[in-house]
């Protein structure tokens, strides 16, 4: 750690970031470049991409930032956390930068997203970092590395949990102000069904509360959507609502929390969007993806290009801080410069908000 920084704790501690490379065929290594190009960042956190090296030097090409310079590290206690050097925590992942294929999927590009991704953990649950941002990774490129291991992961919600050791986790989006948080995210809509459950449903409303609270809202409003069209119209469309959701409402509020619901999902997003709730529980993935990325993912048709592309996807629950841009790879846009980094930047500084969040709520404690 650099002897001019102040020691953690103290007001004027910038929280070091562990950001993982992402897929090296994909738009990680170049959103990543665009974002640390900005010597704001600086100001707010001490940077450290977690990958290889040489992607970085390529990336920095594409995005057309010469002057940028890497640096790659073997310890974090080697970083220099200036502007316009971005420290790169080196994993010799790509055996040769010219031959390996931009915009497709490999077992090498997928092996090297997953390394950067377990290394990023280690180094935060040992307390070299002080919160973990995550790039886009291909889940059929990282399964196919993964296979002659046996190992399969859904994303990286599921490796987080894997390697930290945690039971009790979900999936959060945040786009500002408009949040969501998920029952169930990587299955089959007809799994996700079953999966309406009392206590899982509970268990999600309670992150979702603390993970408001963290980021500074001292009483989170808190809407739970219900799974059936009208919120089951009083068991005319289904009983999920009345046998699983209510009930889990109700405990909720028993505790404290300040939840309402089942509301209908045709026009909870709307009243989150206009500043009524704080964070949605959503039943399954696209309850609360598409709200969210409709908000978010802005097209620009007369220029033909996404004049937006915003939004973090944080895992709750965990013992460690984890962000992530709500996009994936973009292999189609990789090697072109062109993909946009402003949901990186998102995902930098929403870490910086839980980070402070949990540093004042391990502060109260003490």
């Amino acid at each position: 750690m650099c002897a001019s920084m102040p020691a953690p704790h103290t007001e004027n501690y910038l929280p070091i970031v562990a950001i993982t490379m992402g897929d090296p065929a994909g738009n990680g290594p170049e959103i990543t470049v665009k974002a640390l190009a900005d010597d704001s960042v600086y100001q707010r956190c001490r940077p450290i991409v977690v990958g290889d090296a040489k992607m970085l030097e390529q990336a920095k090409r594409f995005v057309h930032h010469p002057e940028i310079v890497i640096n790659p590290i073997s310890d974090v206690s080697e970083a220099k956390f200036q502007p316009g050097t971005i420290d790169v925590y080196h994993l010799d992942l790509v055996k040769d930068v010219n031959a390996f294929k931009i915009g497709e999927v490999s077992v090498e590009g997928g092996n090297a997203a997953f390394q950067s991704v377990k290394k990023t953990i280690e180094l935060a649950m040992d307390h070299k970092v002080d919160a973990t941002v995550t790039n886009a990774l291909n889940k059929e490129a990282m399964n196919l590395a993964l296979a002659p291991k046996r190992m399969h992961f859904d994303g990286h919600t599921e490796i987080y949990a894997t390697y930290t050791g945690t039971k009790r986790y979900a999936m959060m989006l945040a786009l500002h102000d408009f949040r969501v948080i998920h029952v169930s995210t990587h299955c089959s809509l007809r799994e996700a069904c079953d999966r309406v459950k009392k206590d899982r449903i509970l268990e999600v409303i309670e992150l979702g509360n603390e993970a408001c609270q963290f980021l500074g809202i001292k009483h989170p409003r808190v809407a739970v959507a219900g799974l059936n069209p009208h919120a089951g119209e009083d068991g005319l469309f289904g009983t999920e609502e009345m046998e699983e959701i209510k009930p889990a409402i109700d405990v909720a509020c028993s505790e404290g929390i300040d939840a309402v619901g089942p509301k209908p999902p045709d026009s909870v997003f709307s009243e989150m969007h206009g500043g009524w709730y704080d964070i949605t529980v959503c039943m399954y993935h696209d309850q609360g993806h598409i709200p969210t990325k409709t908000l978010g993912f802005v097209y620009d048709r007369e220029k033909k290009r996404w004049k937006a592309v915003e939004g973090v996807n944080i895992t709750l629950g965990l013992p460690i801080i984890r962000t992530s841009v709500d996009h994936g790879t973009g292999f189609a846009l990789a090697g072109k410069g062109t993909s946009n980094e402003l949901s990186l930047v998102n995902a930098i500084d929403y870490a910086l908000r839980m980070a402070a969040g949990r540093k004042k709520k391990e502060q109260v404690k003490q």
